[in-house]
């Protein structure tokens, strides 16, 4: 018998003050028997600095052809395509053609590092793409906060994005490997 995902629950308070985006959002994240702690923060930590009443994560790892996160407009089109880790470039391709736009969250340190100067050539030619470095330990710090039920505020001022529970605050500073142009 298959092991079923692991259900999380999280109140995520969001004050993002470089969108003017203050929310409240009750979120249910349901982690694949393969996923780390690790893994489910970072798509909560991409939640947090893309948040809007569209943005839903997907069946991710459970389907190939859905990134974990997703914007749509009310039409169905897709206008922001959400990846962690490190995708081939067909995929990343693939999400540019059926999307506005694609940011992907880069987090294991110098695998990803690796990954960006293989794939970087490539990867610039697409003007729709956003690539985004977060440092291992401070990924591996996230993993800290998670809890079965999460009571987290994230905060983001200037591109810095700080995500607490009542405990631990984790700042995370994003290293911007390429912008959408």
């Amino acid at each position: 018998m298959a092991t079923k995902a692991t259900i999380f629950k999280a109140d995520l308070q969001i004050v993002d003050m470089d969108r003017n985006y203050y929310q409240d959002h009750a979120l249910t994240l349901a982690r694949h028997p393969s996923e780390t702690d690790e893994r489910m923060m970072m798509r909560l930590l991409a939640f947090a600095r893309h948040a809007s009443e569209a943005l839903t994560f997907t069946r991710g790892l459970s389907n190939s052809d859905e990134p974990d996160l997703w914007q749509k407009d009310l039409t169905g089109s897709i206008e922001n395509w959400i990846e962690l880790g490190q995708p081939d470039e067909k995929r990343i391709r693939k999400a540019c053609g059926r999307s506005q736009q694609v940011t992907i969250y880069c987090y294991s340190g110098n695998s990803a590092s690796i990954w960006w100067q293989q794939n970087s050539p490539a990867l610039s030619k697409l003007h729709n793409l956003a690539v985004i470095n977060i440092a291992a330990g401070i990924s591996k710090t996230l993993a800290q906060l998670a809890q079965r039920n999460m009571q987290l505020q994230a905060s983001v001022q200037d591109g810095v994005t700080w995500m607490a529970n009542s405990e631990l605050s984790v700042e995370v500073t994003p290293e911007v490997w390429q912008q959408i142009r």
